[in-house]
């Protein structure tokens, strides 16, 4: 049998570890971009619960979906009447103070991805887009940016161009060595900086759970050691 105060203990101090390593990864990190290999590896889990983290401790921060293609969090958060989302902003319809909403968690605010649009990639690519990271950093403490699965389209490396960091979920015993460092090499050449990787959806035996390391070597366990 699970012990769910169990897992709920090591899950949250997981997202305290993540929290942390964030922040000493030094004050210049403000945006920060989150995305997986592929779908369903649970980043946007993550995202969600590490800006609530971060606004526990006192952090304002901004959840950014930028994930225009299927986005996971309209259905998460209770908004009264008609939602504008970045979609709308990106192509001109509507201004910053439109799409920006507040949450029930704590220092935290979101933007919505909006309707689907035909051509999210250039979107995301456009001045626009830039532009609202850049002035919204100047409000935040963070900016973390809910993308796509690298693996699937373009639109996390075209992000990850405009943030000042990276963050790679990757589920246990899904995404394999090589494709991992594919995906962080496509990142980088995107030019972020890949601050880890958390190994997510990890059996609780063995001691192991939830975990953040600093990326580099894949060991037996599907850990990512250290630089």
């Amino acid at each position: 049998m699970v012990d769910q105060r169990k897992e709920n203990y090591h899950y949250e101090e997981a997202l305290k570890t993540l929290r942390t390593n964030i922040q000493f990864a030094g004050a210049e990190i403000t945006s920060i971009l989150v995305t997986s290999c592929y779908p369903n590896e649970g980043k946007s889990d993550i995202v969600s619960q590490l800006a609530k983290e971060m606004g526990k401790a006192g952090k304002k921060v901004l959840l950014l979906d930028a994930d225009i293609r299927k986005s996971a969090f309209i259905q998460r958060f209770q908004i009264e009447g008609e939602v504008k989302g970045l979609s709308q902003y990106l192509s001109g319809q509507v201004a910053v103070r439109d799409i920006l909403y507040t949450t029930n968690y704590e220092n935290v605010d979101i933007i919505f991805a909006g309707p689907v649009a035909p051509n999210p990639s250039e979107l995301l690519e456009g001045k626009l887009f830039a532009h609202l990271v850049e002035g919204l950093s100047q409000r935040y403490d963070y900016i973390l940016i809910d993308t796509p699965p690298m693996a699937s389209v373009i639109d996390a490396a075209i992000v990850g161009g405009v943030c000042d960091g990276a963050i790679l979920v990757i589920e246990d015993g899904t995404v394999g060595y090589r494709t991992a460092q594919k995906v962080k090499a496509q990142l980088e050449k995107s030019g972020s900086r890949v601050l880890g990787a958390v190994l997510n959806k990890v059996e609780m035996k063995k001691g192991k759970y939830y975990s953040y390391d600093k990326y580099g070597k894949y060991s037996k366990y599907g850990r990512y050691g250290k630089y």
